[in-house]
């Protein structure tokens, strides 16, 4: 079974970086960490390492001085479910799901899974099934579907479901093999354009990445990470969202820190104007939205860099941007329902029906994959010019995970609560919703520690415009 420190190198040259830099990187910890059958502990400290040791390298390219990365196994995986473990005012989090969210037996005998935590989504289920949104009336209308039926009724009209299949079941897709052909993080030149120079001169205190910009429509936990994990080393990231889009609370507020937040309404003119104002000045440009959904407003990536030669723009999708399932919507708990996890996880503790990860390890490791890939394409763009499109997807993630091997007896290892997290993990800060107490940054750089140095704060509290370079 591969180390750590193998994976990380393949993460890491696989993008094109120099492999000499690895030798600065310390990996602590043993596996298992919690209780899965897949190595989930060693995806989030290898995923989180390489967002890391990039970080490190554009210090190394603006400074000239190299330093240390170390991340901690324990450490890294707390992170990875860093939205369980945060307290606002001592308060722990509300229920993370809607009332008829989750697992469900349907017609066939299968299991499928419904996503309902968005009032649309959920909507769209009763809508299908005609009924009303409570769990015992939506078992019972289930029971008169076929599970790939309901699957594809669903998304047609505007839902998010799962079928639960088998490893087998989901590599037999047309999907799952335009998968096998992508790489795990995509980083593609789409247009000319000078090297653009790194923002300014260091400061004593700054971090990697100090002077960059970064906008992130993104929501729920994946590309919000990528902006959280941007933020702590320095970039000047501005959150953009609009007061009509549906939003969790919890969420926001964990993956709020470090970031500027502002409305802007995308559908109108004025939205529109404002955005294209905001990517001018731009270097990172990063989106979950559901596919061509901003190119149907004039931001695809070629959009992007003609209005702005030498951006990098990060696209984050569920399925992958190839293949039949390329602008189908999903969260970490469908994917891993529909690629084989739950299957897995259920069969290895001997049960009938799914067993979820102990973690949403395919939002988070494809968060901290997104900010590397940022990073990566943004000191292509220094050396050679152009403007850079990084793509990245929970299912590539999902099949990166699988591929990294099996434990056996992991499901034994004893889960660690909220009580038991480490005090060297948490950290108490003021935020505009009260007191946090909250995961710091398991990356560890020697000579510019990530921080947050913004608070967390309710969306729409910043004007639509950057902070003034220092």
């Amino acid at each position: 079974m591969q180390s750590p420190a193998g994976i990380l190198s393949d993460i890491w040259t696989s993008a094109g970086g120099d492999a000499a830099a690895l030798e600065r990187v310390r990996l602590t910890g043993e596996e298992p960490q919690i209780p899965s059958s897949f190595r989930v502990a060693v995806a989030g400290q290898t995923t989180i390492a390489a967002a890391g040791l990039a970080a490190a390298e554009i210090w190394r390219l603006r400074s000239g001085e190299a330093q240390d990365v170390s991340v901690d196994m324990r450490h890294a995986v707390v992170e990875c479910r860093s939205e369980r473990y945060l307290r606002v005012d001592d308060k722990p989090p509300p229920p993370a799901w809607d009332a008829i969210a989750g697992v469900y037996r349907i017609g066939d005998n299968r299991f499928v899974r419904c996503h309902t935590n968005f009032p649309h989504h959920r909507d769209a289920v009763c809508k299908v099934l005609a009924c009303e949104p409570e769990r015992e009336k939506v078992q019972a209308a289930l029971m008169q579907w076929k599970g790939e039926d309901f699957e594809t009724a669903a998304y047609a009209a505007g839902g998010v479901v799962a079928l639960m299949r088998s490893y087998d079941e989901w590599s037999a897709l047309p999907q799952s093999r335009a998968l096998a052909e992508l790489p795990l993080v995509s980083i593609e030149r789409i247009g000319d354009g000078p090297p653009k120079p790194w923002p300014r001169g260091l400061s004593k205190g700054d971090r990697p990445l100090a002077g960059l910009r970064v906008l992130d429509l993104s929501r729920v936990i994946a590309g919000p990470v990528a902006g959280r994990t941007l933020a702590a080393h320095g970039a000047d990231v501005l959150l953009v969202s609009g007061p009509e889009l549906p939003a969790i609370p919890w969420l926001t507020i964990d993956t709020g820190r470090g970031k500027l937040t502002t409305f802007v309404e995308l559908k109108s003119e004025v939205g529109q104007a404002q955005l294209r104002d905001l990517l001018k000045e731009a270097d990172i440009f990063s989106q979950g939205y559901r596919p061509r959904a901003l190119a149907a407003l004039g931001f695809s990536p070629e959009d992007a860099a003609g209005i702005n030669p030498g951006i990098v723009y990060v696209t984050l999708s569920a399925y992958g941007h190839a293949g039949p399932w390329a602008e189908r919507r999903g969260f970490d708990s469908l994917v891993q329902t529909t690629t084989g996890f739950n299957h897995a996880e259920g069969r290895a503790a001997g049960i009938d029906g799914p067993k979820e990860l102990p973690a949403q390890m395919l939002d988070h490791a494809t968060g901290y994959l997104m900010a590397f890939g940022a990073m990566m394409a943004k000191a292509r763009q220094a050396r050679e010019g152009g403007s850079w499109h990084v793509r990245v997807s929970l299912a590539q993630t999902g099949r990166w995970l699988w591929n990294l091997g099996r434990l056996e007896g992991g499901l034994n290892t004893p889960d660690i609560p909220g009580d038991a997290v480490h005090l060297a993990f948490i950290e108490a800060v003021p935020s505009g919703f009260g007191t946090l107490k909250a995961v710091s940054h398991s990356a560890l750089l020697s000579k510019t520690p990530a921080q947050w140095s913004r608070p967390a704060m309710p969306l729409g509290s910043h004007p639509a415009q950057w902070p003034a370079l220092s």
